[in-house]
């Protein structure tokens, strides 16, 4: 771990309740829109789901899959395990955590599955682009990877989606230590990697998207 990486654990006990604080039960919603659609997977990287409402929801639901899941935060990882291991007793076997930079650790694929909810966000463009084409020569052939993430949308509500995403970067900046200030472009790395989008679902007026994109 660098000193230069973000530091998530003084907000991670509490990050459900700010959360809900901040944009209600609309996060959630968008993690879980596409949960039903994840079935018949067998290896799944899991980047940054913080206490791990998700994907202890997706390791029920999937009783063979097998689950890497990276965090550069410690204590993220451990409220992650506890929520898993409540969901579904003995799932230790099928999951594996990492305390890591998703920028450098290594990739233990091949992957059909990739999650990143509210991750990409917390990305460079730069790191974004490697990140992508470091994690897609470890995928499988039709392979899904499932985002969630802030948006600016056009119309009306650009103006005011680019002033919450600002406040959100610098709340980010001053609790975390987070550098990153603008969101990335993701689609444009996925797509030069090859892989396709095959559903979208905006909420809160375009601000957040779920997307599903296959290799």
């Amino acid at each position: 771990m660098s000193s230069t990486d973000p530091d998530f654990n003084l907000i991670a006990r509490p990050y459900r309740w700010l959360e809900y604080l901040t944009l209600g039960t609309a996060l959630e919603h968008c993690r879980n829109h596409y949960l039903p659609q994840l079935h018949n997977r067998n290896h799944a990287l899991i980047l940054g789901d913080g206490d791990g409402r998700f994907l202890a929801q997706l390791l029920k639901r999937n009783q063979d899959l097998r689950a890497d899941a990276v965090d550069i935060s410690d204590t993220m990882l451990k409220l992650l395990s506890k929520r898993c291991e409540e969901a579904t007793p003995n799932v230790a076997n099928r999951l594996r955590t990492r305390h890591a930079n998703a920028l450098t650790f290594s990739l233990e694929g091949p992957y059909d599955l990739v999650v990143t909810h509210f991750f990409l966000d917390c990305l460079t463009q730069p790191d974004l682009n490697a990140l992508i084409t470091r994690i897609a020569l470890t995928l499988t052939p039709g392979a899904l990877w499932l985002i969630s993430d802030f948006r600016i949308p056009p119309g009306p509500m650009r103006l005011p989606a680019r002033l919450l995403v600002r406040s959100l970067y610098l709340a980010f900046r001053l609790l975390t230590g987070l550098r990153t200030t603008r969101l990335p472009d993701h689609a444009t790395p996925l797509t030069q990697a090859g892989l396709t989008r095959i559903s979208k679902q905006h909420r809160l007026a375009g601000l957040l998207t779920t997307e599903l994109w296959q290799m």
